[in-house]
């Protein structure tokens, strides 16, 4: 793979995605944003109750890391404890690529689904939102949807996934007219984009095993964006590189200009998070989790404006909906990602914890996620975000 130039390294950083979105929150900070204002003094009501949501999920504070391995036992439903049972003949490598198979193509399928979709299990309980596309997208793995070896159920591959029709797609999340799950084809075009990117996704605990038994998080991230990077459709290429979820903002420079770009990686960041355990079990041990940030997406930003902090400038954002790479939207998800790490640091102080203790990834997942669906159903009918984006199937 041809290397990268120092802007393109640098926007897939996480050091990156930090300093331009503090950037931003500064600027809001002075008042000099167009979209948003920022109420500081709002901070600490909304960090009381991220830590109300945390105190009733995990009373004694043995929380796990955000990832996506806590929603495939939505419902009480032991399916991870079903997983292993169904790995366990297999070397500890080989199940770990399994775990990565799996968890890389369920977080490519965990965009927004739309207010109405569910999915019903089989002799079980009925899924909404990011945990219903999290049972769907388990039970089509387990039914080998994604391998192209029937004698091998347990595996994504890049013939299987290349194969994968719209149909079967859609059949397998149980879409019909009356359940319509938005952005269904943009999924299509992750999952067949990530068969053309790796020979399966389970490649990438190989690619890791490589650096050590010991790998920095900000390695994990830069693994991922590398192996991926081709797979993002209709993105900003700078130096012929796709950016992937790398969106421009006025206030940082002029349109067409590298010091202009705010990278966000969101589900590529989601993805880290949630390569920790099968990374684990594989041998390979994940530091530096805090150098990863808080993730851009609606609950964790519809917190913050539905709890006062992000304030809209113009009342049409809480109106109509919006593109992924609409000003406003890189805006509020910049300011997310900024007042994250200061609700997390008001968080700690109120628990006498640092850092170490509680990392941002156990904040989110106690935490600022939970709070913002809970804030949403408590102020409008159905638990929608306060803003609303129009999905394509590949940001959010």
């Amino acid at each position: 793979m041809p290397e990268v130039s120092s802007t393109v390294a640098y926007l897939r950083s996480p050091r990156a995605i930090r300093e331009r979105c503090r950037a931003l929150l500064e600027l809001g900070l002075a008042g000099k944003l167009k979209h948003f204002s920022v109420d500081m003094e709002r901070l600490p009501a909304v960090a009381d109750y991220v830590l109300d949501v945390t105190r009733a999920a995990y009373p004694t504070l043995e929380i796990p890391v955000h990832s996506r391995w806590g929603h495939f036992d939505v419902g009480g439903v032991r399916r991870n404890a079903e997983l292993d049972a169904r790995l366990a003949p297999l070397p500890p490598a080989e199940r770990a690529r399994a775990k990565l198979d799996l968890v890389v193509t369920s977080v490519l399928l965990d965009a927004g689904s739309g207010p109405t979709w569910k999915y019903n299990e089989s002799g079980g309980g009925t899924y909404a939102r990011s945990e219903g596309l999290a049972v769907a997208s388990f039970r089509m793995f387990l039914a080998g949807a994604f391998s192209s070896d029937a004698r091998q159920p347990l595996r994504a591959d890049a013939e299987g996934l290349q194969r994968l029709s719209l149909e079967a797609l859609a059949r397998g999340f149980q879409v019909t007219e009356a359940n319509p799950l938005a952005g269904l084809e943009g999924r299509l075009t992750l999952l067949q984009g990530l068969g053309r990117a790796l020979p399966r996704p389970g490649a990438l605990f190989d690619a890791l095993a490589a650096k050590g038994s010991r790998v920095p998080a900000s390695a994990v991230l830069g693994q991922v964006l590398e192996s991926l990077g081709t797979i993002w459709p209709g993105r900003m290429t700078l130096d012929g590189v796709n950016l992937g979820d790398v969106w421009p903002h006025s206030a940082l420079g002029p349109e067409g200009r590298p010091e202009s770009l705010v990278p966000f990686h969101k589900l590529s960041q989601w993805l880290t998070y949630s390569l920790l355990e099968p990374l684990e079990e594989g041998g390979i041990t994940v530091t530096d989790l805090d150098s990863l940030t808080g993730l851009p997406e609606y609950r964790n930003g519809g917190l913050l404006v539905d709890g006062g902090l992000l304030v809209p400038r113009d009342a049409r954002l809480l109106t109509d909906a919006f593109a992924p790479g609409a000003e406003p939207i890189v805006e509020w998800r910049a300011l997310t990602v900024a007042l994250l790490d200061e609700v997390a640091k008001r968080v700690r102080e109120r628990l006498g914890m640092t850092a170490e203790q509680l990392p941002l990834a156990k904040v989110l997942q106690g935490g600022t996620w939970s709070a913002g669906r809970r804030i949403a159903a408590e102020k409008r009918v159905g638990g929608t975000p306060p803003i609303r984006i129009e999905s394509d199937g590949t940001v959010f």
